[in-house]
C-alpha cells in the first residue's frame, strides 16, 4: 500500500486526527470536541490533560483504519498562541493552558504599551503589543503560580506553546522544540534574526531555561515513543494552524491570500522573502520557514467567527444547528439595518481594542431570529473586508481571488456574501480542511515523500468560485452601516476589572 499522512489538528474548540494521502485526499477523521473554561470575565483555559488525551485517542481511531499501518510521518497543526507551562520531570502542566482568546495579560501589555515597548516590539516581532499573544500570558504563569518563577530559572519547567506540548507527549518527554510559525507568535522571537529577542525576554521575564529550541516547518523534531502507537513514527511537520492552512492554500507566491473561518477569522498574505511592518495594525508573521529560509507573511486577526454562530446556537439558543444560520440568512432580502459586533473578547485586527464588548444594533420592533442569525454571518464578511482595506493601506495589492477553508466556508450564503462586500472573486476548494492538509504536506514535505512546494501546490483543487455581484453603492451603504455600528461599540468600551490572581 501506498504511504499515508497523519496529521494532528488541535484547535480551539476540538482535536482531530485525520490520514491522507500523498494527493491530500483524506482516508480517516476521528475528532473530539474541546471544553473551554471560563473563569472569570475574558479569561479562557483549556485542561491540558484533556487536550492530550484527545489526541492519543483521535490518533489511535485513524491508525486502526485499514491504511493506518502506513503512516510515514506525522504533522502537527495546532491553535496558536495558547501557551502551557509544564514540568520537565513529570510532563505535568503547572495550570490549565491560557487560551489564545484569554484576556488577562491586557493590564501588563497597557503597561508596556503606554511605557513605548510598541516600536521596538513591533519591529522585532511584526506585531502590536497585545494579550492575544503568548508572552503576557507566560509571564502571568510565572508570577501567579507558587514557585513557578524559581521553578523556570532552575530549568525545571518548560515552556510552549500547544505544539511543543504535544511534541513532549508524544515523544515520550525526550523533545522540546517548536518551529518558526509558532515561535513568531509568542511577542518573543524576532523574526528576522531568527532567534529569541533577549531584550523581550528580560522586558517579560521569562528565562531563556524555559524556552523550546525552534525548527522549520518540516524538519525532524522526533518520533513518538513506541508505547503509544505500537511503533515508532517520525514527526518531521509542524506548523501553527493558520500557517498550516496557508500550506494547504498552497499560498506560495507573493501576493496570494487565504482566510480561514474558524472559532476566529485569519487572513495571511504572502509577502515574500522579507516582513513587512504594518502601519495599519496589522501583522507581520512568519508564513512558513524551510530550509533555515523564511518565508513571511501579514495578517489579520479577527477573534470571533464560527463563535459567533456558536453564541447564537449553545449561548442564547436561536439556532440549533450552524446550517440554520445560512437557511435564515437566504430567506431575507438584506439585513434590515442590523448589525451583531462580536466583540465578545475585545476586537482584533485593525482595532486591537481589547476593552471593547458585543452589541447588537439597529434593532426594532419586527426584528427577528432571522435578522440576528443573518447580521451574525454578515460581521464575518465585514471584519474581513477591514482586513482587506487595511493591508491595501500597507501596500499588499487587492487579491483578484481569495482562497477560503474552514468550516464555515461551507455556508454558501456567506461566501457569496463575502464575495459580495469584498468585491473579490472568492474560491473554495474542494477539501475545506486545509489546515490538517497542510500539516501533512509538511510532514511529507520532511520525510521527503514531495520534492518541493510545486508539488504540493498541484494537489490544490477547486471547488467552487463565488462571483461578487453586489451594485457598488449598496455594497458601500452596508459597509458605512458597519463601520457606524463598529464606532458604536468602540466609543462605548469599558476598561476591564483589576486581573489579578490564578
Amino acid at each position: 500500500m501506498a504511504a499515508t499522512l497523519l496529521a494532528i489538528d488541535q484547535g480551539t474548540t476540538s482535536t482531530r486526527a485525520i490520514l491522507f494521502d500523498l494527493r491530500g485526499q483524506p482516508l480517516a477523521v476521528s475528532g473530539r470536541e474541546l471544553p473551554q473554561y471560563y473563569p472569570r470575565d475574558g479569561w479562557v483555559e483549556h485542561d491540558p490533560e484533556e487536550i492530550w488525551r484527545d489526541v492519543l485517542a483521535t490518533c489511535k481511531d485513524v491508525l486502526a483504519a485499514p491504511e493506518g499501518g502506513t503512516v510515514a510521518a506525522i504533522g502537527i497543526a495546532n491553535q496558536r498562541e495558547t501557551t502551557v507551562v509544564w514540568e520537565r520531570a513529570t510532563g505535568r502542566a503547572i495550570h490549565n493552558a491560557i487560551v489564545w482568546q484569554d484576556r488577562r495579560g491586557a493590564d501588563l501589555c497597557r503597561r508596556l504599551a503606554d511605557a513605548g515597548n510598541g516600536p521596538g516590539i513591533a519591529n522585532s516581532t511584526g506585531l502590536v503589543i497585545d494579550s492575544y499573544f503568548s508572552a503576557s500570558k507566560l509571564a502571568w504563569l510565572l508570577d501567579s503560580v507558587p514557585g513557578a518563577r524559581a521553578a523556570a530559572s532552575q530549568g525545571a519547567l518548560a515552556f510552549g506553546t500547544i505544539d511543543s506540548y504535544l511534541l513532549w507527549r508524544l515523544t515520550g518527554g525526550r523533545v522540546h522544540r517548536t518551529d518558526a510559525s509558532n515561535a513568531a507568535r509568542t511577542m518573543l522571537f524576532d523574526i528576522g534574526r531568527q532567534i529569541w529577542d533577549p531584550d523581550l525576554l528580560a522586558l517579560f521575564g521569562v528565562p531563556a531555561a524555559i524556552l523550546p529550541e525552534v525548527m522549520d516547518n518540516a524538519a525532524p523534531f522526533g518520533g513518538t515513543d513506541r508505547s503509544l502507537f505500537g511503533r515508532a513514527i517520525a514527526i518531521t511537520g509542524m506548523a501553527g494552524d493558520q500557517q498550516a492552512a496557508t500550506i494547504g492554500q498552497a499560498c506560495f507566491t507573493d501576493g496570494m491570500v487565504k482566510s480561514t473561518y474558524g472559532t476566529g477569522c485569519f487572513m495571511l498574505a504572502n509577502t515574500g522573502d522579507r516582513p513587512r511592518v504594518s502601519a495599519n495594525r496589522l501583522l507581520a508573521t512568519i508564513a512558513y520557514r524551510l530550509g533555515g529560509r523564511a518565508t513571511y507573511a501579514l495578517e489579520g486577526s479577527i477573534f470571533n467567527a464560527g463563535s459567533t454562530v456558536k453564541w447564537l446556537s449553545d449561548t442564547l439558543g436561536l439556532i440549533k444547528t450552524p446550517a440554520e444560520s445560512e437557511y435564515l440568512a437566504r430567506g431575507l432580502a438584506s439585513n434590515r439595518g442590523v448589525y451583531l459586533v462580536p466583540a465578545f473578547t475585545g476586537l482584533g485586527a485593525p482595532y486591537w481594542d481589547p476593552d471593547a464588548r458585543g452589541a447588537l444594533l439597529g434593532l426594532s420592533r419586527d426584528t427577528g431570529i432571522a435578522e440576528i442569525a443573518r447580521a451574525g454571518l454578515e460581521a464575518v464578511c465585514y471584519q474581513t473586508h477591514d482586513l482587506v482595506e487595511a493591508m491595501a493601506l500597507d501596500g499588499v495589492p487587492r487579491p483578484a481571488v481569495l482562497r477560503v477553508d474552514g468550516g464555515m466556508a461551507a455556508n454558501d450564503w456567506l461566501m457569496q456574501f463575502l464575495a459580495d462586500i469584498l468585491g473579490v472573486a472568492v474560491e473554495r476548494p474542494r477539501h475545506i480542511e486545509t489546515t490538517a492538509a497542510g500539516a501533512a504536506f509538511l510532514a511529507g514535505l520532511g520525510a521527503g515523500l514531495y520534492g518541493s512546494l510545486a508539488d504540493i501546490a498541484a494537489t490544490w483543487t477547486l471547488e467552487r468560485r463565488f462571483e461578487p455581484n453586489l451594485d457598488a453603492g449598496e455594497r458601500a451603504g452596508r459597509i458605512a452601516g458597519w463601520q457606524d455600528a463598529i464606532s458604536r461599540v468602540r466609543s462605548r468600551a469599558v476598561p476591564p476589572k483589576s486581573e489579578d490572581g490564578p
